[in-house]
């Protein structure tokens, strides 16, 4: 009934696996990648038709985690998988950015790739798997794809490169000094299509062999996809891609003089209108039959791509006259906004992001809910992408894939340069604000998020950088761009982003549209945008350069360790105690399972009172030390005094004075205050103090001449 096929492979100490012709057959292509213990299905069904009128191709990857997979069941009032996960919407955009630019230009079918996690051995992360599953269904499909492509997980322990680090590793990324890397890398046999990385202040050499190392442990993933395309892949689609040429020399000939006059200007606004009026004349010039024609679009994208990439390769000059390697203008602000905890505008061109961070407790810290567990962050990072910053009116909707992208990709590039949270026990949310864009609002995100930090007293190890460098590769020519603007994104051949300190790399990103790229390429781009950092890094110390005063809005922070056995006596039956000391102190209490307590208010008298409170209950009275206390029993034998929090001890009648004392009563009464020394505890654990050695007027301890 079943025509199965599958491969295996040992790869990076585990059993890769391929499997094909047992499900879901009516999809153009199924593989079941598993590696260790997780196991991804991915599905791939295209059109066989071209949609009308589309000037793009429409492919849409989706990525959805199962909670089956790990043996768990959703959280929440359904109890079923809602809307998709930041880590499914970010691992969706993972698989569509390399495969993408690989399918033959001027496909226009519609293609889905759908990537369900079916088993999660908590070891291995479902996202490598998915992207190796959605490269082999596509291989096999018959689709028009010029793959395959192969990826790999890298990590950096001790100077050593490390193959597929486990989850777990990559989770405690910042807890653990040894791990300084987490790095995804996809590509063909030949070239890099995408790297994502998060890392601790690399070198560019160190950044460039993490690279290199992750390219040539794929590939035995290509080698093992094209042996089971040998055995199951379908006869190829035929396609043929659309000749526009006679239609493009229309175009060309019509507008080429109007377009070229349009790029001179340096203004993006200017252009803009500059553009869409050739495009009008353009459309004037042309017949109806070629204004109906479905290509016409690609013809305005490739004499507008010809302009400007022409220009750049012959002359060196870009489209507002800098050479390669020149940063924009940049202008840096600090305390922008007066009740924020700390505030930031970053301008560097047209493109401009305005970053606020706000301080909280650990009642603010986000609550994740993942297939390998449940785990709270104390640091968010929140980009937002409205339609007035690049000067059109849209919707406003919630955080799209772009958004939810552009905001991990700044959280990485920050997160390296956090203070640990045993040093800085606040939650910290920076939320980016996109008031303006003419490319790479991301990095500027990263570099307002930096001053918006230290602008609240965040006590950054290092100030952190980004920028956003491109290239134009046509045949052996090419020109590496630093700093690039939204149409040489738009029109040229690369997106990558890199973000750092002076000391090294924090965060790498990469998205080509081109069939890949070399070595070579690839470390003139790490060079260049080496120093396009410092000099950015360079212009925000302007405004700012080490943590400012803590905003005076922000709530303050105390933490104090307690012997975990005690963490019962604090909380109290029900949450009785812990409630008692936030009500009567005004301070918030927040305690972990290690015993370790923040108490938080803007008021340093309330936290001052808690911490007395809770020291009162947690703390052990030391021997040899003199207390404070109030009698509150006379007896024949002694005096009753609560010294230490609820603590009572007993005055021995001999202990009260250097006199004969025939009964408390005579020299005490109930309610007095005395000073009294712990002599220590009899053989019950029952206490000792004295009176008489301390001098009730000063609290000092008398001193005993010496037979």
């Amino acid at each position: 009934m079943f025509n199965e096929i599958k491969k295996s492979v040992e790869w990076g100490g585990e059993t890769l696996t391929l499997e094909t012709g047992k499900i879901a057959r009516q999809a153009d292509a199924c593989v079941i990648a598993t590696l260790g213990e997780t196991s991804v299905l991915c599905a791939v069904v295209f059109e066989k038709k071209p949609k009308a009128g589309l000037d793009f191709f429409p492919l849409t990857v989706h990525y959805q985690e199962k909670y089956y997979a790990a043996g768990k069941i959703p959280g929440g009032f359904f109890k079923r998988e809602a809307r998709p996960t930041e880590k499914e919407t970010l691992t969706a955009r993972l698989i569509d950015r390399p495969i993408r630019p690989l399918f033959v230009p001027g496909f226009k079918h519609e293609t889905q790739a759908i990537c369900t996690v079916l088993s999660h051995d908590l070891e291995n992360d479902p996202d490598v798997v998915a992207m190796i599953a959605a490269s082999a269904a596509l291989t096999l499909s018959g689709a028009p794809f010029r793959g395959p492509i192969g990826c790999a997980r890298v990590g950096f322990v001790d100077g050593e490169y490390v193959l597929n680090p486990t989850v777990d590793d990559m989770h405690k990324l910042r807890e653990n000094p040894e791990q300084r890397l987490d790095l995804v890398i996809a590509g063909t046999k030949d070239a890099v299509m995408m790297v994502e990385s998060e890392a601790y202040e690399l070198s560019e050499d160190e950044m460039l062999g993490a690279v290199k190392f992750g390219h040539d442990a794929m590939q035995p993933v290509i080698d093992l996809i094209i042996d089971l395309a040998e055995d199951a892949a379908k006869e190829p689609f035929d396609f043929q891609a659309p000749d526009y040429s006679e239609l493009y020399g229309r175009v060309s000939d019509a507008g080429e003089t109007a377009m070229r006059a349009a790029f001179a200007l340096t203004d993006k606004q200017e252009r803009t209108a500059a553009i869409s009026a050739a495009r009008g004349t353009i459309r004037e010039a042309l017949s109806d039959e070629d204004l109906e024609d479905g290509n016409l679009g690609s013809c305005f994208k490739k004499l507008e791509s010809s302009v400007v990439r022409g220009d750049i390769l012959k002359t060196g000059k870009r489209i507002d006259g800098r050479d390669l390697a020149t940063v924009r203008p940049i202008v840096s602000e600090v305390q922008l906004l007066p009740r924020t905890h700390g505030s930031a505008l970053f301008t560097r061109g047209e493109t401009q992001a305005m970053v606020v961070t706000t301080l909280g407790t650990g009642d603010d810290e986000q609550m994740i809910d993942a297939l390998n567990g449940t785990y709270r962050s104390n640091f968010m990072l929140h980009y937002n992408f409205p339609s007035y910053s690049v000067g059109e009116a849209g919707r406003m909707m919630g955080p799209g894939r772009r958004e939810i992208g552009h905001g991990k990709l700044a959280w990485r590039a920050l997160q390296a340069v956090l203070p640990a949270a045993t040093d800085f026990p606040y939650t910290i949310r920076l939320v980016s604000e996109i008031t303006e864009s003419n490319g790479s609002s991301s990095m500027a995100s990263v570099c307002g998020g930096s001053l918006s930090m230290m602008d609240a007293g965040v006590p950054l190890k290092a100030p952190v950088a980004g920028v956003a460098m491109g290239l134009i590769l046509e045949g052996e020519d090419f020109a590496v761009l630093t700093d690039i603007l939204g149409d040489e994104d738009h029109l040229g051949d690369m997106d990558f982003k890199v973000a750092g300190t002076e000391n090294g790399i924090t965060s790498l990103q990469m998205d080509i549209k081109v069939a890949g790229i070399t070595q070579e390429i690839m470390g003139q781009a790490l060079a260049q945008a080496k120093d396009g950092r410092l000099h950015i890094l360079g212009e925000m110390a302007n405004a700012l350069t080490e943590a400012g005063a803590f905003s005076e809005h922000a709530p303050r922070i105390e933490t104090m360790q307690i012997n975990p056995d005690k963490i019962r006596e604090v909380i109290g039956s029900g949450g009785k105690v812990i409630r008692e000391i936030v009500e009567v102190s005004g301070a918030k209490v927040d305690i972990n399972d290690e015993g370790i307590i923040k108490i938080a208010s803007p008021n340093g008298e309330a936290i001052q009172k808690a911490y007395d409170m809770i020291n009162e209950i947690v703390a052990e009275p030391e021997a040899g030390k003199i207390y404070t206390g109030k009698v509150v029993k006379l007896m024949d034998f002694g005096a009753f005094v609560n010294f230490f929090g609820k603590r009572d001890g007993l005055v021995h009648v001999s202990q009260l004075a250097n006199e004969r004392v025939n009964h408390p009563k005579d020299i005490l009464k109930e309610g007095q205050e005395v000073k009294v020394k712990l002599m220590g505890f009899d053989d019950r654990g029952k206490v000792r103090l004295s009176m008489k050695v301390v001098d009730q007027e000063t609290g000092e301890e008398i001193e005993r001449e010496e037979a």
